[in-house]
């Protein structure tokens, strides 16, 4: 399987499908986030990040660019890149060594450096549904996960529709 897609009614769904991910995640890894904002990208990372078993506050890296966590030998690195105004940011700030052989990296808005960026092992794209119901309001979320490596191959393999 390449492409894994599914609704997600509410954010729980959400978090099962992070902590399912993570069961077979293992460095080095990529992985892609795209949506528009508040479409629960950084809530997808969060629940990976715990079913990892990684304590404490993790909070989205809007204003530090960056979040770092040990796990294990692998280091984990959540990016957010969403203040980019252009590519070469990603240069200037140095992420370039935070990608190798022991690093997990989550990347949220990855498309604003993707020039930079090493080949994503998954692409997660999380969109809102439309209620097609009375005042538009959103409900759920539709997740869309595509390999793009073997890697990737692997851990889609293993998830199940919540």
């Amino acid at each position: 399987m390449t492409l894994f897609q599914q609704v997600l009614m509410n954010e729980m769904a959400t978090v099962q499908l992070g902590a399912q991910l993570a069961q077979s995640i293992q460095a080095p890894c990529v992985i892609y986030l795209s949506g528009p904002l508040g479409a629960g990208k950084s809530v997808l990372v969060r629940s990976m990040l715990q079913a990892l078993g990684i304590q404490g506050p993790i909070k989205s890296p809007t204003y530090a660019l960056v979040e770092s966590y040990k796990y294990s030998s692998y280091s984990v690195y959540h990016f957010d890149f969403y203040r980019f105004s252009g590519e070469n940011e990603w240069e200037e700030c140095g992420f370039r060594d935070y990608f190798n052989e022991n690093s997990l990296c989550f990347i949220e808005w990855a498309e604003k450096a993707v020039a930079q960026l090493p080949t994503a092992d998954l692409e997660i794209s999380l969109n809102y549904l439309d209620n097609p119901l009375k005042n538009n309001d959103y409900i759920g979320r539709r997740i869309s996960i595509q390999a793009k490596t073997q890697c990737g191959a692997v851990l889609l393999c293993n998830l199940k529709e919540i």
